[in-house]
């Protein structure tokens, strides 16, 4: 549905109501021009990063079927990730992708299991240990589980069996629900390390 154009001699207010510009302050209307025209020039950039963006994927896409094709190589590391350096190490373009993952229903019975642990080890377990099983348990604000913390319970080196169970169940109820492709560029500094070439406005 295409917005009907305000008539001259008038702004739309936050209630979407029609005033007359004699009504107004001249301090904002020169706050609502100042407004406007940032976030048209910030509309430009942006179409223009995302127009980059695109190109520049498609464009290293382009290259890496013109090197399997060519010589039978893969560039870059496993899935889908590929880096491009420049003939003189000055440069790289890195192309990532970012699964996103999450837990199914066997995630529950991970807990139940090690649940069980706790209660066994109740008297000889380390309270640091429970810590941090319950706080790789906790959920954030929309309800979902740090990956990161619940994984990263593997990497304890406890034998109890039925650890080892909950241990599996965490793998196993592991699912890749989706993923994202990140387009990164860097500049090698003067002590031989990369720093990113930054893209995103709040980052300057």
């Amino acid at each position: 549905m295409q917005e009907k154009a305000i008539p001259e001699g008038y702004l739309k207010d936050s209630q979407a109501r029609l005033v007359p510009m004699e009504m107004i302050k001249e301090i904002d209307v020169v706050r609502n021009d100042l407004v406007l025209e940032i976030v048209g020039k910030a509309n430009t950039v942006s179409k223009d990063l995302a127009e980059f963006k695109d190109a520049a994927m498609a464009d290293v896409a382009a290259f890496v079927e013109l090197s399997l094709e060519k010589y039978g190589v893969t560039l870059g590391g496993a899935k889908g990730n590929v880096t491009l350096t420049s003939y003189d190490g000055a440069f790289k373009v890195q192309l990532a992708v970012a699964e996103h993952l999450v837990f199914d229903e066997r995630l529950q019975a991970a807990k139940a299991l090690i649940d069980e642990c706790l209660h066994a080890w109740t008297e000889t377990s380390r309270p640091e240990i429970r810590v941090l099983i319950n706080d790789a348990f906790q959920v954030d604000k929309a309800g979902n589980i740090n990956t990161k913390r619940v994984l990263g319970l593997r990497r304890l080196d406890i034998q109890d069996e039925r650890w080892q169970q909950a241990m599996q169940a965490i793998s196993d109820s592991l699912q890749v629900a989706g993923s994202k492709e990140y387009l990164r560029i860097y500049r090698r500094q003067s002590d031989g390390g990369y720093q990113q070439i930054r893209l995103d406005v709040a980052s300057f």
